[in-house]
Parts: structure tokens; C-alpha cells; sequence
């Protein structure tokens, strides 16, 4: 299975993740509300990025099942994940129109104008390529914090959601459409898919880094 190979790649830089401050927080309760809410604006107008990938990889779906599984995929980001997002931001005290109107920092712009990127030039598989590694790292974070749940953590419902059987369902749909898509290929084609793997990787340890920062812009923006 293709995303067997993955795993030997990307395991040792998710473990990273475990290590930053921003998730230690986040499994501690520690975390700093201002660097939270930061990273829940910025994650907001991310997924709204991320969204559009679906939909892509639905348009591009060579078989109504394929087409369907971007579907399922398409309503848990947009109906699942980012309804956790307006739920924390009225607990935050910011309302929704205020996290749409989030301006997206470098880090974010780059980070998604380049899965969009090998979305929109590749095939469906490439558009599953750049969005395994945000569904599946989440789902491991969450899996990981769970087993060292603290009593009276603010950001419980956080860690609940990402390790949840719902959540869950719909990572192990993505592992399984990227091992469905990738059967057969050539290597040329497969060490291809990987490198997007393994980038959207480290684009996410620079993501939780910006928020542990609260990362905009490196310069004043005119």
C-alpha cells in the first residue's frame, strides 16, 4: 500500500509536532488563549482553501466513487471541522464574519497556494496528495493527546474532535482513496505524489509554528 511507504516518511517529521509547544499546549490546556484564537482564525480561512481541494478532486473524479469519496470529504471539512471552529469562536467572543474576513498570513498563503497548486495541474490522486497530510496529522495529534487527557483542559473539545471516530472515518476515507488511487502506478509517478506528502508535512510544522509566533507577515503590509 502506497500510504504504508508514506507512513515511513512522514512519521518521524509528525512526531515533531508532539514536541512543539503549541500542541504540548493544546494537550496540557496550557496553550495561550491569544496564540488559540490565532490559530482558529488563520485554520478558518485555511480550510476554506483546503474545501476548494475537494471540490476539485470531485471534478476531477474519473468514477462516480471516487467522486463521491471527495463528497464525503467536502461535507465533513465544511459541516464537521468548520462548525468547531464557529462553535470556539463564539466562546472566543469572535463572531464568523470576523473569521472570514481573516487576512490569510504567509505561512497559510503559502501553504495552501501550493496544495491548490498541484491540485489544479494533477490528477485526482495529486489532489489527494495535498490534503492527506492535514486530515491524517490532525487525526494523529488528536489519537495522541487523547492518551494523556488532563482534567479541566479548555481545548478538550478540541482534541476530541480530531481524535473521534467521525473525524477518524473520514481520514482512514482519505488513506484509502489515496492507496485506491495509486495502485498500479509507476515510480516516477509515485515518488511525484510523496514529495507532495512529505512538503504539505513540513508546511504544517511551519502552520503550528506561526500560530505558537502569531505569524503574520514578516513586514508591515501596505
Amino acid at each position: 500500500m502506497f500510504t504504508e511507504r508514506i507512513w515511513k516518511r512522514v512519521e518521524p517529521i509528525w512526531s515533531s509536532y508532539l514536541e512543539h509547544p503549541f500542541v504540548k499546549g493544546l494537550g496540557d490546556g496550557s496553550l495561550d488563549e491569544e496564540k488559540f484564537k490565532h490559530w482558529l482564525k488563520q485554520d478558518y480561512v485555511y480550510l476554506i482553501e483546503y474545501a476548494k481541494l475537494m471540490a476539485i478532486g470531485s471534478s476531477k473524479a474519473r468514477d462516480l466513487k471516487t467522486m463521491g469519496m471527495f463528497s464525503e470529504l467536502l461535507h465533513g471539512t465544511l459541516f464537521m471541522e468548520m462548525d468547531l471552529h464557529r462553535k470556539f469562536a463564539l466562546e472566543f467572543g469572535i463572531s464568523e464574519e470576523t473569521l472570514e474576513a481573516t487576512d490569510a498570513a504567509a505561512v497559510n498563503t503559502a501553504y495552501t497556494s501550493y496544495m491548490l497548486n498541484h491540485a489544479q495541474r494533477g490528477g485526482p490522486e495529486h489532489v489527494v496528495a495535498a490534503l492527506l497530510a492535514c486530515a491524517w496529522s490532525y487525526n494523529y495529534i488528536g489519537k495522541s493527546l487523547a492518551e494523556q487527557s488532563v482534567e479541566g483542559n479548555r481545548y478538550a473539545q478540541w482534541i476530541e474532535m480530531y481524535s473521534g471516530d467521525e473525524f477518524t472515518e473520514l481520514t482512514n476515507s482519505a488513506i484509502e482513496l489515496m492507496d485506491q488511487l495509486t495502485a498500479g502506478k509507476p515510480e516516477r509517478e509515485l515518488a511525484e505524489l510523496e514529495e507532495i506528502i512529505v512538503k504539505t508535512s513540513y508546511y504544517e510544522y511551519m502552520f503550528w509554528e506561526m500560530c505558537e509566533t502569531l505569524e503574520e507577515w514578516p513586514v508591515a503590509k501596505g
